[in-house]
C-alpha cells in the first residue's frame, strides 16, 4: 500500500489533526482496520486516538481517498466523536459458537 497524506490541518479548538489522504493498493480494497493500522504506523499514534471518517473509491481503480482525524488523547476523541464513527470498522463479537 502506498499512503500519501494530501492535507494535514491542525484544529487547536478540538485538539486534533484533520487529515486527507490518498491510498494506492494492489489486489482487494483494504479494510477500514487495515487503513487505520497503516495511518497509525505513519503518524506514530495509538488506534484509540484515530477516527476514520470517509473512504471513497472509484470503480476499476486501485486508489481510494479518505479523511481521518487524529486526537491528542483518547478522552478527547470520546468527548467529540459520534459513537457510530468510533465503532465503524471494528469486528463484531460473536455470541457463542454455532
Amino acid at each position: 500500500m502506498d499512503f500519501e497524506i494530501t492535507s494535514d490541518t491542525r484544529n487547536e479548538l478540538l485538539s486534533r489533526r484533520e487529515l486527507r489522504f490518498t491510498l494506492r493498493y494492489d489486489g482487494a480494497t483494504p479494510s477500514r482496520l487495515q487503513v487505520i493500522g497503516k495511518l497509525c504506523a505513519l503518524a506514530n499514534v495509538k488506534e484509540q486516538q484515530v477516527v476514520l471518517d470517509t473512504l471513497k473509491s472509484s470503480f476499476g481503480m486501485t486508489e481510494l481517498t479518505g479523511e481521518a482525524r487524529i486526537y491528542d488523547t483518547e478522552e478527547g476523541r470520546k468527548k467529540t466523536e459520534r459513537a457510530h464513527l468510533m465503532e465503524r470498522g471494528i469486528p463484531k463479537k460473536q455470541e457463542g459458537a454455532a
